[in-house]
């Protein structure tokens, strides 16, 4: 039976669209503020990157409310900058060149949508053990630059990093997010990630840490234009990574597509999934015309849809309506620019470590007394974590496999998926008897 949605009038629906905003805004923004900072791009630069990002954030999740015959799966999902996507960018970013990176986006985008029929029969090639150890590996790889945001703006060999003053301000982000996780109720606890930015950067600015310049020189209005930071140039390297990374975050869209779908009673046909993917890969594409990010669908905006009990797409469009509005007003876009390291860096680190545990959570059902299981989870995370602390241990290949191998997401992917097709046993039962 489908689950009966409460009924909201235009008001309601309007507050529910911006609550979905603040879900995702803090997670959304981190993939521009990060790629952003590691490729030095001015502050000007920084604040047209969000600004363009939350627009097509915007268009990206109408393309998935409006279903046509080939695309949208017409459920209450919003989509948001993947975060697997961050450390391959900016590799492919600072050794191709800005053009590189949206490039391989484009490419990617265009792999998703043609694959988009073939992946939605795939489902039993994922099961927990893959995508648990997937995510576990995308959340704890990400964790080293937390810290070292936490730590300041500069270098991590700097004499003043991890300064007192740095610590202090991730410390109350980071306690703020812990109180209200642990009691609050409701919303305030959906945007908890949010909040902590806030006081962090509140108390920051008392220390005198933080400069409001770039919200005073952002303009009031701009539109966002194709190729505006740059002209895209195709690789093979990065392009290969890149399509890789989005099959990693087919893979995560998938888990929250079927969230939704028991929430909202939907029947989630392959043909409905295939739609869903190819809206994904098509707004992955327009990402990289409007040189921002892949995208995928946000987990976040779950948990809003179950607390509010409205499970109809309209506060989704109103949220689309929302996100586009933001992302045509730069000052807005400069409000996350100002945000401090270390409380960028705090609010990371529980997230990032969040990412990683629901990993976890994934696996506790796989059965790891079958010696195969053990071997796929403990191949695929040990050897994604290694490259993650030790990406030089590639560093002899020639570089057009070394921009493939040398990210963390990619060979755990890889080495997850090909080890439960190869070893033997795959039609056994793969998670604990009840």
């Amino acid at each position: 039976m489908k689950p009966e949605s409460k009924s909201v009038n235009f008001f309601q629906t309007t507050l529910l669209g911006l609550q979905h905003v603040l879900a995702m805004y803090a997670g959304g923004v981190l993939v521009p503020l990060l790629i952003g900072a590691a490729l030095h791009f001015t502050p000007q630069q920084m604040t047209y990157l969000i600004s363009v990002d939350i627009f097509m954030t915007g268009i990206g999740t109408l393309l998935q409310l409006k279903t046509t015959r080939i695309t949208g799966i017409a459920m209450p999902v919003v989509l948001g900058s993947a975060i697997q996507s961050v450390t391959p960018l900016i590799n492919i970013g600072g050794t191709l060149g800005v053009g590189a990176m949206y490039g391989a986006t484009i490419v990617a985008g265009i792999f998703v949508f043609l694959i988009a029929g073939m992946f939605a029969r795939l489902k039993d090639y994922f099961p927990p053990v893959v995508t648990g150890a997937l995510i576990t590996v995308i959340g704890l790889s990400l964790i080293p630059v937390a810290v070292a945001k936490i730590g300041g703006d500069g270098a991590v060999t700097a004499s003043n990093f991890g300064n007192l003053t740095a610590l202090s301000i991730a410390g109350v982000t980071i306690l703020t997010i812990m109180i209200l996780n642990i009691w609050a109720r409701g919303f305030i606890k959906s945007i908890a990630l949010l909040w902590g930015i806030i006081v962090g950067t509140g108390y920051a600015a008392c220390l005198g840490q933080v400069s409001i310049d770039a919200v005073l020189t952002a303009s009031w209005f701009h539109l966002p234009r194709p190729f505006f930071m740059g002209v895209p140039t195709f690789h093979l390297a990065s392009s290969l990574t890149m399509m890789i990374i989005a099959l990693t975050s087919l893979i995560e869209s998938t888990g929250v597509y079927f969230a939704v779908a028991e929430l909202t009673g939907t029947d989630l046909t392959e043909k409905r999934l295939a739609k869903g993917y190819r809206a994904e890969g098509l707004a992955v594409i327009l990402s990289g015309i409007f040189n921002t990010f892949p995208y995928s669908t946000f987990s976040q905006n779950v948990g809003v849809v179950q607390l509010s009990g409205v499970r109809s797409k309209k506060p989704i469009y109103a949220a689309a309506g929302l996100l586009i509005l933001i992302g045509m007003l730069p000052k807005f876009g400069a409000l996350a620019t100002i945000i401090p390291a270390p409380a960028l860096g705090g609010a990371m680190l529980i997230l990032f470590g969040n990412i990683g545990v629901q990993g976890m959570m994934i696996m506790h059902t796989v059965d790891f007394t079958q010696e195969r299981n053990l071997m796929i989870a403990a191949v695929a995370i040990g050897a994604g974590l290694g490259v993650a602390t030790y990406p030089q241990i590639f560093q002899h290949l020639p570089m057009l496999v070394k921009i493939v191998v040398q990210n963390a997401v990619v060979v755990t992917a890889v080495l997850a998926v090909g080890l439960n097709v190869l070893l033997p046993g795959r039609s056994d039962t793969k998670t604990k008897p009840n």
